[in-house]
C-alpha cells in the first residue's frame, strides 16, 4: 500500500505554528514512508474561503520545505459530494430535519434539566412524509442528519455502537456512538459541513493515514461509521497533542503574532519553526535540527507525549540562534546580498556566533563599513591615545590583534577587562560581540586609526 497523507486547511486566514505542527507530520510520515502528500483546500465556505489566503499557505508551506505532491480544492468537487449524500439518502442513512436552531436548544436545555445527555431524539427520522410536506408548507428548509448504529431497534445498521481503531500516536481507542448525536451533515442552506467532503476526498484520492490534533479523537468514531456507509474503508488515523502555549492557552490563525509568515519576516529560521513545531510535547529533545532530511530521520509518532504540547515563543530565539550560528556561508549568502551585506566568507564566519538571525548580519556590517558611535570612558583616553601609537603597521591581519594587545599590556600594565574593553568600545561602540582578532581585519586600518582619536 503507498502511504498517502493530507493536510487539509481551510484558506480563511494565515497559517501559524501550531497549525503547521499537523503539515509537518504528514509531510514527514509521507517522506519516511516514501509516499505522498496531498494539499487539500477546504474551500466549501464561498463568504470566509479567500485566494490570498490559499496562496499564503502555499508559500507559507513552501517556506518550511513542505512540497505537495498534488493540490485539491473542495470547491472543485461539489457534484462528488452530492453524490454521495444522494447515496446515502438512498440507504436510509441520511434523513431530514426541520427543527430550527431555537427548538434544538430548547430540547437539549429541557434534557440536561432531567439530567439527561442532549442527545438528539431522531425526532426527524420518526417524521411522516405528510409531516414533512406541512415543513416545507411554512418555507422550512431541512438540514441533513447521518444515522449513527447507536440505538437499540435501529432499522438501518448493526447494534453496535462502539468503535474501535489502533491510533498511531494513542494506541488503542475506542469511541461509544450511543452518546452521541446523529451529525448534520448538510445545512438547511444546502452547503456542506467539513464531514462528508473530507470523507469522499479521503475515499477518492486514496487517503491510507490521517493524522491531526487529539481534538478530533471524539470524530473519528462517526467518521470511520460514514467510512463504511459508503462502503469504503477507513484510513489508519493518528492523533497527536496539540501545541499551545506555556500557560495552555490554543493558538488561532485570527490572533497572526505566531503565523508563519510573521515569523518569516522577522528573520526566524524555518528550521526553527519545524524543528520546535515537531519535537515539542515528544520524548524526543527539543533541538535545532539543521535539515528536513535530517528531520525525517528522527520523526517518529509513538514519541508523541499523551500530554500537552506546551511551548514558550522565546523558545525560538534559542533553537534559532544555534542555527545561525552553525549556518554555512553559503547558505546565508543571498539573503547578505540581499541586504547589501558584503565581506564575503571571511566577514559571516567572524560574526555568525553573534547573531541570532541573519537579519543580525547588517548591523555587524555596519560597524564594519562605519560609521560607528565610539565610546571612550574618561580613565581610559590616555590608553587609547597610546593604543594609536602601538598599532602595528601594515595591513591587517589575524595575528594583529594578539600583537597589538601584548604591546600595550607590556606598555601600561592593564590585563583582561580593562586592556580590552576600551578598544572594543572604541572600534565598535559595543561592550561585546564578535571576535577582535577577526573584526581588525574587516574593519581595516585606515577605519581603525580614523576611530582612534
Amino acid at each position: 500500500m503507498t502511504v498517502t497523507v493530507r493536510f487539509a486547511p481551510s484558506p480563511t486566514g494565515h497559517i501559524h505554528i501550531g497549525n503547521s505542527r499537523p503539515a509537518l507530520y504528514n509531510w514527514l510520515y509521507a517522506k519516511k514512508m516514501g509516499g505522498r502528500f496531498i494539499l487539500r483546500f477546504d474551500d466549501t465556505d464561498l463568504e470566509r474561503s479567500k485566494k490570498e489566503y490559499a496562496e499564503s499557505i502555499e508559500t507559507d508551506l513552501r517556506w518550511l520545505g513542505i512540497s505537495p505532491d498534488v493540490i485539491e480544492r473542495q470547491s472543485d468537487r461539489v457534484a462528488a459530494y452530492e453524490a454521495a449524500a444522494e447515496k446515502l439518502k438512498i440507504a436510509g442513512l441520511l434523513y431530514p430535519c426541520y427543527e430550527t436552531p431555537d427548538e434544538l436548544e430548547r430540547r437539549r436545555s429541557r434534557q440536561r434539566a432531567l439530567g439527561r445527555p442532549p442527545v438528539y431524539d431522531r425526532a426527524g427520522l420518526k417524521q411522516t412524509e405528510e409531516e414533512r410536506a406541512a415543513f416545507e408548507a411554512e418555507g422550512r428548509k431541512p438540514h441533513w442528519r447521518f444515522v449513527l448504529p447507536n440505538h437499540d431497534g435501529d432499522p438501518f445498521q448493526t447494534k453496535r455502537t462502539e468503535v474501535t481503531w489502533n491510533d498511531l500516536c494513542r494506541g488503542d481507542q475506542t469511541v461509544d456512538l450511543a452518546s452521541m448525536s446523529d451529525p448534520v451533515l448538510i445545512r438547511a442552506d444546502g452547503t456542506f459541513l467539513y464531514t462528508l467532503p473530507s470523507i469522499v476526498d479521503d475515499i477518492d484520492m486514496g487517503v491510507s493515514h490521517i493524522i491531526r490534533g487529539e481534538d478530533h479523537v471524539s470524530n473519528t468514531g462517526v467518521q470511520i461509521a460514514i467510512f463504511e456507509a459508503l462502503g469504503a474503508t477507513a484510513p489508519v488515523f493518528g492523533h497527536h497533542n496539540l501545541l499551545t502555549t506555556r500557560d495552555g492557552e490554543g493558538l488561532s490563525k485570527r490572533k497572526g503574532a505566531l503565523s508563519i509568515g510573521s515569523l518569516r519576516e522577522s528573520g526566524v529560521e524555518a528550521m526553527a519553526v519545524c524543528s520546535l513545531a515537531v519535537l515539542t510535547g515528544t520524548s524526543q529533545a527539543v533541538e535545532a535540527v539543521p535539515s528536513m532530511d535530517a528531520l525525517v530521520e528522527k520523526f517518529d509518532l509513538t514519541s508523541v507525549s499523551r500530554s500537552s504540547a506546551k511551548f514558550d515563543p522565546e523558545d525560538l530565539k534559542g533553537l534559532n540562534a544555534r542555527l545561525v550560528h552553525e549556518m554555512p556561508y553559503a547558505d546565508a549568502k543571498d539573503r547578505l546580498d540581499e541586504m547589501g551585506v558584503g565581506g564575503g566568507e571571511a566577514f559571516w564566519t567572524a560574526i555568525r556566533g553573534n547573531c541570532e538571525t541573519v537579519n543580525d548580519a547588517k548591523g555587524y556590517w555596519q560597524i564594519v563599513g562605519g560609521p560607528v558611535e565610539s565610546r571612550i570612558e574618561d580613565e581610559d583616553r590616555e590608553f587609547i591615545a597610546k593604543a594609536k601609537e602601538l598599532l602595528p603597521d601594515g595591513e591587517m591581519t589575524l595575528e594583529t590583534w594578539g600583537a597589538w594587545t601584548s604591546a600595550l599590556k607590556a606598555e601600561t600594565g592593564r590585563k583582561g577587562r580593562g586592556l580590552f574593553m576600551p578598544l572594543r568600545r572604541v572600534l565598535t561602540g559595543l561592550d561585546h560581540g564578535p571576535d577582535m582578532k577577526e573584526m581588525l581585519p574587516l574593519i581595516g586600518r585606515k577605519s581603525i586609526l580614523d576611530r582612534l582619536p
